[in-house]
């Protein structure tokens, strides 16, 4: 990436996270993208071959619905799919996967690594505030042994550190690989910052299966009022157990002995690195300055209106190391207000509405094969 691309970059990161109108943040972000997009064909002949054969030159597009995106399948290939040279690379993420389905890798260099760590605070600050506390996560200790490659829950509960003065693990994980909870290492922690703010980060369903539920089993309360909850990913298996949303967000605040406003679910993706999307107090999500979110109609890939519901494209200015900056996801989202939410942060606000089922899959991926066939095979 060029030095000027870069620069432009890191003066959006700099900048109120939802201060912008969307006029004015399409008139920064589509310029920008444009020239990521012009300066990853340089770097990548196959990712060139792509974009030569999209509909609309990146040059002449006028809006970013109409910038060439790449389905998020792509990125699960091994080795990466990247821009850079293999010395350039200091990290690969991986998403979650389906047992038995390959996972997405991503290929992080220096700049990359640095803007997301950056993104993630930004948005995080601006929901939590710049102070640290304690932090407590709802998982296993890392073993301490510096590795290549890292999940998409280590990349989660990293992206989060800077918020933490100290932080407690109240997971334990026996000779057999089974997990549970370290119920002395959680209630010394509830003890020692009792009343004190704390942030507490799990993924959904451990927070369900090791703390909720033998918690509430036993009637536990850890009386922390003050605690901030972040949590993300794992839904569908809480969905498969009949959890709705509102009734998680109860037993947990129960748990703690905190409002259910404490509580805030995040949408994220590693694919989309350095960039969160968590629930605002309107229960919606919100795409930062540096970012955009676009939500597609299955059947003419068109953005829907507000109302409507469609497959969610995500767009950032953030990545350098790989081609994430407009991705289209395997994920429904519907379009609660282009602008206007009364939580007072502008833009897109938009709600997450579950995975795109097997079958309505095929049928959008069929139409899209009709349009993008000969850009998509340029890949091959």
């Amino acid at each position: 990436m060029t030095p000027a691309i870069a620069h432009r970059i890191d003066e959006l990161l700099e900048i109120s996270p939802y201060g912008l109108s969307p006029a004015d943040k399409e008139s920064v972000l589509l310029p920008l993208l444009r020239d990521a997009v012009e300066d990853a064909c340089l770097r990548n002949s196959k990712y060139r071959n792509y974009v030569r054969c999209w509909p609309v030159p990146p040059n002449e597009a006028k809006r970013l619905a109409d910038l060439p995106y790449l389905p998020v399948a792509l990125l699960k290939s091994d080795p990466p799919f990247t821009l850079v040279g293999a010395g350039e690379i200091k990290k690969i993420l991986t998403s979650s996967s389906t047992t038995g389905q390959m996972p997405s890798r991503i290929a992080l260099d220096s700049a990359t690594a640095r803007r997301m760590s950056k993104g993630v605070a930004t948005i995080a600050r601006d929901f939590l505030g710049s102070s640290r506390r304690p932090y407590l996560v709802v998982d296993v200790a890392p073993s301490g042994v510096q590795r290549a490659e890292m999940g998409a829950r280590g990349a989660a509960v990293q992206g989060l550190m800077p918020f933490a003065s100290e932080t407690t693990y109240c997971l334990k994980v026996s000779d057999s690989g089974d997990l549970s909870l370290d119920c002395d290492r959680l209630l010394s922690f509830a003890k020692a910052h009792a009343g004190a703010p704390v942030l507490v980060y799990g993924f959904t369903y451990m927070l369900w299966q090791y703390l909720i539920r033998p918690l509430t089993a036993e009637s536990v309360c850890l009386k922390m009022p003050n605690v901030h909850i972040l949590h993300s990913g794992g839904w569908k298996r809480l969905e498969d157990q009949s959890v709705a949303k509102p009734d998680f967000n109860r037993a947990l605040a129960a748990v703690f002995g905190c409002s259910p406003e404490h509580v805030v679910d995040f949408y994220g993706m590693v694919e989309n690195v350095g960039v969160i999307y968590p629930d605002c107090a309107q229960g919606n999500k919100h795409a930062p300055a540096f970012a955009d979110v676009i939500v597609r109609d299955p059947l003419t890939l068109e953005p829907v209106a507000p109302g409507r519901q469609g497959l969610v494209q995500v767009c950032s200015a953030l990545p350098s190391s790989f081609p994430g900056h407009l991705l289209l996801t395997e994920d429904m989202a519907e379009i609660v207000s282009y602008d206007g939410c009364r939580c007072g942060r502008r833009g897109t606000s938009f709600r997450f509405a579950g995975r795109v089922p097997r079958s309505e899959l095929r049928g959008c991926g069929n139409i899209q094969r009709k349009r993008e066939a000969t850009a998509y095979s340029a890949l091959a």
